[in-house]
């Protein structure tokens, strides 16, 4: 049959600890010869690509369960980085905080910081849902703190309402939801409205 060959590159999969076993299986494969066919095609596509993996889950555990297979594993784990949890690195807290605030205020020209004893307050929490949790609480506090420089009262009032929740949702309709978000957005930002970036 005919063949072709790949651009070679690197592919980033997330979370490979989610992949199902019969993917796995196609995904072992490919890493094996070197080749795959695309879906509903007949030619023969080589490659040699890079495979970067992340997984929060324990890969090993999952091995001896049967929901992860150990020749996948071995193909894979070539250079591991362990990342550590973002309570046990909360030195690296401040630089993401302005690197999520520049990415979060580049489009509105608006300019936010935090004082030391805010940032000290982030440092204190545990952040049991890592960097995504504090890319969040970075977006929320830009858009309902009306005031550029963000002191230790606002992140704790945002810290413990992210406590008080125990990160689960609130059972309310969307519409309801919409609601009570407007409502604290605007209650924030009385006396300084429109607020940049509200359409």
């Amino acid at each position: 049959g005919k063949f072709e060959l790949a651009n070679n590159g690197t592919l980033f999969l997330d979370e490979i600890g989610d992949m199902p076993l019969e993917a796995q299986t196609r995904l072992l494969r490919v890493l094996q010869d070197g080749c795959f066919t695309a879906v509903g095609g007949k030619n023969i596509i080589y490659t040699n690509v890079r495979i970067v993996t992340a997984t929060h889950r324990d890969l090993s555990n999952m091995i001896n369960n049967g929901l992860f297979r150990e020749d996948l594993f071995y193909r894979l784990n070539v250079v591991p980085i362990n990342i550590p949890p973002l309570r046990e690195r909360s030195d690296d807290i401040p630089l993401l905080v302005n690197h999520f605030i520049k990415k979060h205020t580049e489009k509105d020209s608006v300019k936010k910081t935090f004082n030391k004893e805010a940032l000290l307050e982030l440092k204190r929490y545990k952040w049991p849902g890592n960097v995504r949790e504090l890319e969040n609480l970075i977006k929320r506090i830009i858009i309902l703190t009306p005031q550029d420089i963000i002191d230790k009262d606002v992140a704790l009032n945002h810290i413990s309402k992210i406590e008080n929740k125990n990160n689960k949702f609130e059972n309310i309709s969307l519409g309801a939801s919409v609601e009570k978000h407007l409502n604290q957005y605007f209650d924030s930002h009385v006396n300084q409205l429109p607020a940049n970036g509200l359409y």
